[in-house]
């Protein structure tokens, strides 16, 4: 009687052990697609503020899809992308390449806070996974040295 609930006890835990996985994988998963594409957004608009005036932004742009990033973050690309690509406003107020590289400052700057509270929270669900894991590996030997 003991055994067939030790047994339904282990085979629970690894149902939830499952779940908890697979949660993590896909948290885990956002959270490097989002350090992966503010890098390469950073990386492009670094490059626009010092070769050229005008070029794409796509990866900029990339980043409004992703789920992690804040409403407001996503705001704040969508003026600095309509600011880029009306040359026309950034001609009356400064030279080009002044304005390009003024303008994106703000954004690299608030594109590297994202950067580094992403990479920091994804640290913590990796230390999160490995505890959740080890506790896991502890019950099912402890269940199964009680069977």
């Amino acid at each position: 009687d003991d055994i067939a609930t030790w047994k339904g006890d282990s085979e629970a835990a690894a149902k939830v052990r499952a779940i908890d996985k697979a949660e993590y994988d896909a948290t885990h998963k956002d959270y490097s697609e989002s350090v992966d594409a503010l890098e390469r957004a950073i990386a492009v608009l670094k490059k626009q503020a010092h070769d050229r005036p005008q070029a794409s932004f796509a990866q900029v742009s990339a980043l409004k899809s992703l789920s992690l990033i804040p409403k407001e973050a996503k705001n704040t690309l969508d003026l600095f992308l309509a600011q880029v690509s009306d040359p026309e406003g950034l001609e009356v107020s400064a030279p080009e390449a002044y304005g390009y590289e003024f303008q994106s400052h703000g954004v690299i700057e608030m594109l590297s806070k994202l950067h580094d509270k992403f990479v920091e929270e994804r640290t913590a669900l990796e230390k999160e996974e490995m505890n959740s894991k080890h506790a896991h590996e502890m019950l099912v030997q402890d269940l199964t040295a009680q069977i």
